[in-house]
């Protein structure tokens, strides 16, 4: 039989599997050892050894290969063996940088795997898909992406879209009968939930039939290909800058050649000065450095609580001007708690916080017992059952699984004394599930003495116009237009509040009465409203003013009313003074054109629709700006993919949401977001410093070998010093300004432009006329040692190798700040300090250890030798750092 012929009893005798309480711990432990993880097979990683030959492929090594045989076969072997030495211990730092980067990606696939909702030991549990099992009972709502093959159980208006598997693009509406058929397609299997499909509307439970290759999508692809990632725009501007470079040094090196022999130098030494020269114009070490720095800066995210899913967002969140974010969870505390309780006659005020279910209910300042007032404790009885959500204790704490506004109403109905033997005498046989175009959520309860009543809560707004009556202390009665008055009254005081607010409506059916859900949701009697407070985050309001001053305006969406929005965002100081609020009537009654005339005057978008987020992010856009925006359901998913920076929820957010965005919010919190966007404009500023310094060192190098030609000087420095320099010294004070703490003005700097280039703000100048004076503080070194003497030459070299280092080293604290080397304190990274005197100290063994003289072509230097170096080193930094200062 397949497994949509099985009936529920056969699925549960099959499978081994109590319907009521799941499976049990040890079973699930058990088939899992068994049958392995719920994973597609996964690509074979690459192979070791392959890793470490790919370190070889650069065209740069190429040609000092190449300069090695050359230098073997003219019998200079010491040249030679230090060449490859130097390319060797170049690919052996790339290597592990890539196992590094490897690593950080795959820790970020775990930090970002889906869960599911599993019933285990009689109660939902949250664990990842991949530890699913044959005979899991899972539940499914609107947003998940299912991880395994279910039999699906139960339903309540549930639909999935399959086009991954079946093509077919509309959603299929899902039932959980059992099908005679022998033989149906995937698509005709209704009772049947897949692995990879996406639910779009409603809820249900289904058994895992499939897990794995087992699945139907694990045996379309026996293969799980993963997506080859596109360079960023950052990588593809240094890919343009590398050929240039790679141009430059071949230029440089057929000059050099020709220049010297002319000049009278044997072709062997010109040829290895050329290799020398054209090594010098490019920063090998540069995209390994890139790459690290972004895998660091990913990784300092993850402690800040921000997962990055797509490297390109780190550029990108450097040059945000708009943030777009939803107010629930992410603005403010997500724990919502029922304050007011009201009805057309009883107006009480509620105790207690968070998801604590004790309280007390009060008519002004006097204590009132609430089961005394008929009309409060039966709304608050529907509003429990009108309900998915459930109260957990953990650790001494309370949580709601579920929505947290259907956990204030669960927690107030605690409080009111509702018990759960209470909600158990009804049984809810029916649901129109909640849906934010709709704004509501209609169930039928049934209970056990044959009552059965259609609860609907909701949006007052949206409520009252579909109610006919009220309820009051006489009974139910029809609704006059004084009443809507009294409940639009006490609609404002609550919203003026703050409050969020839930309209709570029924109608009695008759038994054995039909029905269609339009006529569900008509001729309701309202019954009062709930009203809800969702405390601002403390740290939220400091953030909003970091990004006020880092010149990004912060807009609030909500789909709260419009008097509750603006309330919060008066609490917050987000809006200033003749900041607009527009709601999302008016916002569908607008073109585009007159949504953008006042998009930049409006702060508070309330009561708004997923399509009307999508508008509001391509408005921000058409005005030029780089919006990010936040959202956590299946609806938002569009916004978010439209948006420059999608953000998704890590704790409320569908797994559609998380997909369609760049970034992830562990916390769900909008002081994360000031944080990535901090640590986003830091990366961007590190990756400055380190091209700053690798390429002014550079210029440094190729300008000391051409002005000596031009002087008709020996070479004050041989190829295989320039190759230790660039590889070895340069390296690691490069590696370690990508671990650089922001500066303490990069939130009060306006965004940067999206097509800023690399070498804007000054850097192409920085560099030229840094490396100028490098080049010539050590060309004057170079002089003063040699005066002309061919005997002096080595000495000479070894003064031009020492001073063209020490020079880079002091350089290198320069290249922290754009404003001045004294604008930031040395100490403030320690890394970099640990890296400058590896350097030096490196430096040190090249030239007093005797093995290393004759590699390196280096001699000891007298002390008094180190003043001088140093004084001619400084320069450079110095000149410019008073210059500035």
């Amino acid at each position: 039989m397949n497994w949509y012929q099985y009936s529920a009893e056969n699925l549960a005798e099959k499978l081994d599997v109590n319907m009521d309480k799941g499976l049990s711990s040890k079973q699930a432990e058990s088939r899992l050892k068994k049958l392995g993880p719920n994973k597609l097979e996964e690509g074979k990683s690459i192979n070791v050894l392959l890793l470490f030959f790919r370190q070889f492929q650069d065209f740069m090594v190429l040609v000092l290969l190449a300069a090695t045989l050359i230098s073997g076969l003219l019998g200079e072997y010491v040249d030679a063996v230090a060449i490859m030495a130097i390319v060797f211990v170049n690919a052996v730092l790339g290597f592990f940088q890539e196992q590094k980067a490897e690593k950080s990606l795959s820790k970020l696939k775990e930090l970002s795997a889906p869960h599911a909702q599993v019933l285990r030991d009689g109660s939902w549990i949250k664990v990842p898909s991949a530890d699913l099992v044959m005979g899991d009972i899972v539940k499914v709502t609107s947003g998940d992406r299912l991880s395994a093959d279910l039999r699906l159980i139960k339903t309540s208006g549930l639909e999935v879209e399959e086009s991954s598997l079946t093509g077919e693009s509309l959603p299929v509406l899902k039932h959980e009968n059992h099908l005679m058929d022998e033989t149906l397609e995937l698509g005709d299997q209704a009772n049947m939930a897949f692995s990879g499909t996406l639910v779009t509307r409603g809820s249900g439970v289904g058994v895992v039939v499939g897990t794995g290759m087992k699945t139907a999508m694990g045996q379309i692809a026996s293969l799980l290909v993963q997506t080859s990632r596109k360079p960023t725009p950052l990588e593809r501007k240094l890919a343009e800058l590398g050929k240039i470079l790679i141009f430059t040094a071949l230029l440089l090196t057929a000059f050099v050649v020709v220049v010297g022999v002319y000049r009278g130098h044997p072709l062997y030494e010109m040829f290895l000065a050329g290799v020398s020269l054209a090594v010098a114009a490019i920063p090998e070490g540069l995209p390994a450095i890139v790459t690290v720095a972004l895998s660091l800066g990913v990784q300092r995210m993850i402690k800040k609580k921000a997962i990055v899913r797509k490297l390109s967002a780190v550029e990108t969140l450097g040059c945000a001007s708009v943030i777009c974010s939803d107010k629930t969870g992410t603005m403010t505390e997500n724990q919502m708690t029922v304050k007011q309780v009201s009805t057309i006659e009883d107006h009480l005020y509620v105790t207690g916080e968070g998801y604590d279910p004790f309280g007390a209910f009060f008519e002004r300042d006097i204590e009132t017992n609430v089961r005394e007032i008929p009309g409060i404790n039966r709304m608050l009885l529907y509003g429990s059952l009108c309900n998915h959500a459930s109260i957990l204790k953990r650790d001494d704490r309370y949580l709601v699984d579920g929505d947290p506004t259907e956990g204030a109403l669960k927690v107030v109905g605690y409080k009111a004394g509702i018990t759960e033997e209470q909600m158990k005498e009804w049984k809810v046989t029916y649901e129109i599930p909640f849906d934010s175009d709709r704004k509501r959520m209609t169930v039928i309860a049934e209970h056990q003495n044959g009552e059965r009543v259609v609860i609907v809560k909701g949006a007052p707004d949206v409520l009252l116009p579909r109610s006919t009556s009220i309820y009051s202390s006489s009974g139910q009665r029809p609704l006059k237009p004084k009443d809507e008055r009294e409940v639009e009254n006490i609609l404002s005081t609550m919203t003026n509040q703050a409050l969020r607010t839930i309209a709570i409506c029924y109608k009695t059916l008759k038994k054995g009465q039909s029905y269609n859900n339009f006529e569900l949701e008509k001729d309701l009697t309202f019954m009062g409203i709930t009203g809800i407070i969702d405390p601002p985050r403390k740290e939220v309001k400091r953030a909003i003013d970091d990004c006020r001053q880092a010149g990004i305006k912060t807009v609030m969406i909500t789909g709260d009313h419009a008097k509750t929005a603006h309330a919060i965002a008066r609490d917050l100081e987000l809006m200033p003074e003749g900041g607009r609020v527009v709601e999302g009537a008016q916002l569908s009654s607008m073109s585009d054109d007159q949504l953008e005339a006042i998009i930049d005057e409006t702060y508070v978008f309330a009561r708004v629709t997923p399509h009307h987020k999508l508008r509001i992010v391509n408005a921000f856009q058409n005005r030029g700006h780089v919006v990010a925006m936040t959202g956590d359901g299946v609806n938002d998913a569009p916004a978010i993919k439209a948006s420059d920076i999608g953000i998704s929820m890590g704790q409320s957010g569908t797994d559609v949401a998380k997909e369609a965005s760049s970034l992830v919010l562990l916390d769900d919190n909008f002081a994360t977001i000031r944080s990535a966007i901090q640590e986003g404009r830091n990366i961007y500023e590190n990756i400055r410093k380190f091209i700053r310094y690798l390429l002014a060192s550079n210029v440094g190098e190729i300008l000391v070998m051409l002005f000596a030609m031009f002087l008709a000087l020996p070479l004050p420095l041989v190829p295989v010093q320039i190759l230790w320099v660039n590889l070895v010294t340069d390296g690691l004070p490069a590696m370690a300004l990508g671990l650089d703490q922001s500066e303490r003005n990069v939130m009060k700097r306006p965004p940067r432009s999206p097509g800023e280039g690399v070498f804007a703000r000054g850097l192409g100048f920085k560099i030229i006329s840094r490396g100028f004076m490098i080049g010539i503080v050590t060309l004057i070194a170079f002089m003063m040692a040699y005066q002309g003497n061919p005997e002096r030459l080595l000495y000479a070299q070894t003064v031009a190798f020492s001073t063209l280092v020490v020079a880079q080293l002091i350089h290198v604290f320069d290249c922290r700040s754009e404003r001045s080397v004294f604008a930031r304190n040395p100490f403030s990274n320690l890394y970099l300090l640990g890296a400058v005197l590896s350097s030096v100290l490196l430096m040190l063994v090249v030239i007093y250890y005797d093995p290393l003289h004759e590699v390196f072509h280096t001699m000891d230097l007298p002390i008094r030798d180190w003043l001088f170096i140093t004084a001619l080193g400084a320069i450079p930094t110095f000149l410019w750092g008073f210059s500035k200062k």
